[in-house]
């Protein structure tokens, strides 16, 4: 059996072996009137679309995933673009617990592991910002190749982070796709 780790290099190998131009979520890029520049965090950066949108747009960025390809193509890529952007190699699982670093930005996309929501308020400054986007228990029609194990219920999201401002929240059934852009008060 493939351990994850392997598995994702293996998927992000091919990637870059094509050319493939990693793109940031169109979601997150049309929240552009909201980001304001500071320090994020990009949990589970993949090939770093979203990481180096985010240094185009003011944020020094650090990227965090389990494929040391991604992790090394996000850094070569930094570099000869000249952007804030560092990733570094970590099982999000067991690896982010103990920092006591904040962020004005934090983000995640399509990459869900609930145990990480209360490590998650902790790294949001006050007044900082969670992005997340992923799969949800749509109805028929969704991703079914994606196991329900990971994918939210329905609303997840907006219970989880009530305590916060919700700026956007969305559910596309169609799609089973559910987003959230909210603020830490």
């Amino acid at each position: 059996m493939v351990d994850t780790s392997e598995k994702w290099n293996d998927k992000y190998s091919k990637k870059v072996s094509v050319g493939h131009i990693p793109m940031p979520n169109k979601k997150l890029s049309g929240l552009k009137p909201v980001l304001k520049g500071g320090k994020a965090l990009d949990l589970a950066c993949g090939l770093g679309g979203n990481s180096f949108y985010l240094a185009e747009n003011g944020y020094a960025v650090t990227g965090l995933d389990i494929s040391e390809v991604a992790v090394n193509f996000v850094n070569k890529e930094a570099g000869r673009r000249s952007m804030q952007v560092k990733a570094y190699s970590a099982d999000l699982s067991n690896q982010l617990k103990n920092t006591d670093d904040q962020y004005d930005l934090v983000i995640m996309t399509y990459f869900l592991a609930r145990s990480l929501f209360p490590t998650i308020k902790q790294l949001v400054n006050t007044n900082g910002y969670f992005f997340m986007e992923t799969y949800f228990k749509a109805g028929p029609g969704s991703k079914e190749t994606i196991s329900d194990a990971y994918k939210l219920e329905s609303n997840e999201l907006l219970e989880v982070f009530r305590d916060w401002r919700i700026i956007f929240f969305e559910e596309a059934e169609e799609e089973g796709r559910q987003t959230i852009l909210c603020q830490k008060k």
